[in-house]
């Protein structure tokens, strides 16, 4: 929703005061399983309320609900399963993701202690210390079985980073849960074995969702709390896994678990870090550290560049942060530079993680046939702009048909949204230039925003003095900056009134 932000008016509160009202539609039809009995050649609002033993006034408001939202689809009297919810929200398949979605119900009672936790400083709710074993068993299991349908589809994200790789021995999952993320593993890596680390509570089900997937026998199980000494060999693994861990500890507790990794360790083994970053998906990652704040002792999520230095300090190699195209990311480190190496990462993903770390507020891979030149961008430069005429603004810049020339030579770009001040805008802008040039983007050329800011005044005779910085503007040289970007899937508007919320881009060509 950060997108939405620089909406004028109140809509953009309102959106975000209502929010919940998705969500409990959502909890409600994959607690009704309405999706699973709707996939087999739909139903009406008459079976679907027989099955369900619900009225058809109300349940057909609700399914209209579940249409607007993108749920179903309504054709003459049936509705019927979209491909998202048919993947997703059947009971049975396998990127079901029902376990999940009520989980993140069950927290939402936690959610409404927030304000009391923000007066005590951290976590209020302590009522699993009130249950009974039969209790703590069934939220341990629910919560297992949840995070087991988020592994599965984050393993099918990180896996091709693996493509190509021969890799054999020892893996060490810290912190397994479900076990899915070693299980990706050992499926495509048939050499393997692994041994899975978690409390003993913990392993009882992570057992069963091993031998469901006929992986028992390459497993070793090993109850320990993580916190206290690993009873697992020194520099014994090829492929330490921390997986969603991290966060659910503090600043020295990170520093502890980081370095009985590494200890872990071969010489040529990766430690595969897999979490959410403050970096990646910055909404998503804020609010699940607040998640953390309300529902743990002392758990946050950490930025890439804390971890980053921890790993420095344990003498690791490691890569950027590698996005996925979910809301988590990868930290891959070693202490062999080659065996990072081997490693199938595409130069764009760890480009788009350096940009993101300079400051600014998203980075976006595009193609340069989603750029819109025109020819009328210019003359709204020349009449009405006051920078007509300086040193790198129309006529001094670009004109529309030399940059549509330029475009033909490269094919992928990045779009970088930010916040004035303009001058602090485009000196990151430059630095993202210089960290794509060093990246072996040897083109690499940006376009900004706006009149050149970069010198406290500009000559007055239009000749810049300083063309080592400066760059042409996107609109300067006939983009269509609205239309380029929304393309791209941002949302941008005029503003109405000059106190309105500003958004700037700036176009990065790469090759």
């Amino acid at each position: 929703m950060h997108q939405e932000a620089n909406r004028p008016g109140p809509q953009y509160l309102e959106d975000l005061a209502t929010g919940y009202w998705f969500s409990e539609v959502l909890f409600t039809a994959v607690e009704l399983d309405i999706f699973t009995h709707i996939e087999r050649g739909g139903k009406s609002v008459e079976e679907i309320s027989e099955i369900l033993n619900c009225r058809p006034a109300g349940m057909e408001r609700f399914l209209q609900a579940l249409c607007a939202m993108g749920l179903l689809i309504n054709y003459g009297e049936k509705y019927y399963n979209t491909g998202l919810t048919s993947e997703y929200l059947v009971a049975g398949k396998e990127n079901y993701q029902g376990d999940s979605i009520l989980w993140r119900k069950y927290l939402v009672s936690r959610w409404q202690d927030l304000a009391s936790c923000l007066r005590a400083g951290g976590r209020v709710n302590y009522g699993a210390s009130e249950e009974d074993p039969a209790q703590r068993t069934h939220r341990i299991r629910m919560y297992i079985s949840a995070m087991d349908r988020v592994a599965r589809t984050k393993v099918q994200e990180i896996m091709p980073f693996f493509a190509g790789l021969s890799m054999s021995g020892k893996i060490l999952d810290v912190g397994a849960g479900s076990g899915a993320i070693a299980a990706g593993f050992l499926k495509r890596f048939p050499a393997m074995t692994a041994t899975l680390l978690d409390l003993p509570e913990v392993l009882s089900c992570t057992q069963e969702f091993m031998q469901a997937e006929k992986l028992v026998e390459r497993i070793t199980f090993c109850p320990t709390n993580i916190l206290e000494d690993w009873p697992v060999d020194t520099a014994g693994f090829d492929l330490v896994i921390l997986s969603n861990i991290i966060h659910a500890y503090s600043e020295k507790e990170i520093t502890g678990i980081l370095q009985r990794a590494s200890d872990c360790l071969k010489t040529n083994g990766l430690l595969v870090i897999h979490d959410f970053f403050l970096e990646h998906y910055p909404e998503k990652a804020a609010l699940f550290d607040l998640n953390m704040f309300i529902n743990t002792y002392n758990g946050k999520v950490f930025s890439c560049e804390r971890v980053m230095q921890e790993l420095a300090r344990l003498n690791l190699y490691k890569t950027e942060l590698i996005p996925l195209k979910t809301d988590t990311a990868l930290i891959i480190a070693g202490k062999n530079k080659r065996a990072l190496a081997r490693l199938h990462l595409q130069p764009v993903d760890r480009l788009v993680s350096s940009i993101k770390t300079l400051g600014f507020d998203d980075v976006c891979p595009v193609s340069t046939d989603m750029v819109h030149v025109t020819d009328w961008a210019d003359v709204k430069c020349r009449f009405g702009c006051s920078g007509y005429g300086k040193g790198h603004c129309p006529p001094n810049s670009l004109p529309p048909q030399k940059t549509r020339d330029l475009l033909k030579d490269y094919s992928r770009a990045l779009l970088l949204k930010g916040q004035p001040p303009t001058g602090d805008f485009q000196r990151r802008v430059l630095r993202a230039e210089r960290e794509a040039f060093k990246a072996g983007f040897h083109k690499a050329f940006v376009f900004w925003a706006g009149p050149c800011s970069l010198c406290d005044s500009c000559a007055t005779d239009g000749k810049c003095r300083n063309t080592r910085d400066a760059r042409p503007s996107m609109e300067g040289a006939g983009i269509d900056v609205f239309a380029t970007v929304r393309r791209a899937g941002f949302h941008l508007e005029v503003l109405q009134d000059k106190n309105d919320f500003v958004t700037y881009f700036a176009l990065l060509l790469l090759e």
